[in-house]
């Protein structure tokens, strides 16, 4: 017997975020091809909805991809009780308002991230849905991708026998936008807009390394704006007031160390855009976004250090490519699949609000940790009868051009401290925000 079609509202679909990755390349990816295909054999098919406050753009979007039911009213494809799913990629100044009142009509609810520009704002939303009794999930999109899968396949298998270490470099050069027009919007790079590549990244780093190698526990980190004048869509001149580095320690139970640098201000000197170079006692692993290499304890080379010899060969070579063994579809459209089997109650999907939450708070503690410069050590986060636990963050504010800060060492005023971004909440941004580029 055929299923009925699984009504989804899909909010922000003018985003490129919104646009490429969840409608084009997941949505109507999983609708052309007739569905989910379930544990039984069936397939559930879906229905795509979209809603957004520009009519020209949306009904152009719908016309273009055979979407028949489109609208400007929220609250009125809200009271559609033949749509189940609402999904939410707009800016995130409105996404917690928007999310509340879909639990309220009774949805269940799948959002991108930030799921709110707070942790307070984070919490409610999770409380809510467990009053409602509503699904819920957020997007947790870097677990799907090739070179990560095989990084988790190493991790169950035992191979590294004790994780001692994680280190992970992210980030390229984007053009400053003078002379070479910039990969990335200019709102980036605008505290005010809510901009900042750590609000940006950490919310990403925080799944990644707690579905790795388990929760967070401390954080210590330095933020910089390192290109002070950029040039907008416009060609016009700007002062970016937003970081666009942030380099980070992050502990872990047990001791394992994670070291992750990220970066809009670095040129690339590795196979990948992203890397994470995991070592334990018995092998180590480079893990990108497709590819990933091993080394085990039996086959590591003695290196010698002889600075007066030039290297012969490299190291490059000495590691060994670890194989697909699978077909691997877009870490998108995989993770919908997962999320739409969830709701009709055909498996499990274990990235909720409260895992949104917690990458909202180690954006803030990354924050207040570079404004303090000091560790913040995080709690347990979790929902009480109570109400919600307090943020970890402070304050927004703008960074100054250079920041002087006392010499730890001998309390002279130092000029080189690079400079830090403040905030106690995730700001919003245009509607075409994207948390990390289609590239990652």
């Amino acid at each position: 017997m055929a299923r009925k079609p699984l009504g989804i509202i899909v909010n922000g679909a003018t985003g490129r975020m919104g646009y490429r990755q969840h409608l084009v390349r997941s949505l109507l990816a999983i609708r052309d091809q007739g569905g989910v295909e379930l544990t039984d054999g069936t397939r559930q098919p879906i229905e795509i909805v979209l809603v957004g406050r520009n009519a020209e753009k949306i009904s152009d979007i719908a016309e273009r991809h055979g979407i028949a039911r489109w609208s400007t009213d929220l609250d009125e494809i809200l009271a559609e009780d033949d749509l189940r799913i609402y999904f939410d990629a707009q800016l995130t100044s409105v996404r917690e308002a928007s999310i509340l009142k879909a639990v309220a009509a009774g949805k269940d609810v799948y959002t991108e991230k930030p799921i709110a520009e707070s942790v307070e704002g984070s919490l409610r939303l999770a409380e809510a849905a467990a009053a409602a009794g509503v699904k819920n999930g957020v997007v947790h999109d870097k677990l799907y991708l090739p070179g990560l899968l095989k990084l988790k396949r190493l991790i169950d298998a035992g191979f590294f026998g004790r994780i001692l270490s994680v280190r992970g470099e992210f980030g390229y050069w984007v053009f400053e936008g003078d002379w070479q027009g910039a990969q990335r919007p200019s709102w980036n790079y605008r505290l005010e807009d809510g901009g900042g590549i750590t609000t940006d990244m950490f919310c990403h780093w925080n799944y990644v390394l707690e579905n790795l190698f388990g929760q967070v526990e401390a954080v210590t980190a330095v933020t910089a704006t390192h290109i002070p004048q950029r040039w907008d869509e416009q060609g016009k001149p700007y002062q970016a007031t937003a970081d666009d580095a942030a380099y980070a320690i992050f502990e872990f139970a047990g001791g394992v160390i994670a070291q992750l640098n990220s970066s809009w201000a670095v040129r690339v000197h590795r196979d990948e855009l992203v890397e994470f170079q995991v070592d334990g006692t018995e092998g180590s692993a480079v893990a990108g976004l497709h590819r990933c290499v091993i080394q085990h304890r039996a086959a590591t080379p003695k290196p010698v250090w002889n600075p007066d010899l030039a290297e012969v060969g490299g190291y490059r070579g000495q590691w060994q490519q670890v194989p697909d063994n699978a077909v691997f579809d877009n870490g998108f459209k995989a993770q919908w699949e997962q999320f739409i089997r969830y709701v009709v109650g055909d498996g499990a999907h274990p990235y909720d609000f409260l895992a949104g939450a917690r990458g909202v708070r180690l954006a803030q503690a990354g924050l207040r940790s570079a404004a303090e410069g000091r560790k913040i050590v995080l709690g347990e986060i979790e929902l009480t009868d109570q109400g919600t636990l307090p943020a970890v963050g402070c304050a927004r504010r703008r960074p100054s051009r250079l920041q002087r800060a006392p010499d730890r060492r001998t309390g002279a005023e130092s000029t080189t401290t690079p400079r830090s971004t403040a905030a106690g909440a995730i700001g919003g941004t245009p509607e075409d925000r994207e948390h990390l580029d289609d590239a990652t």
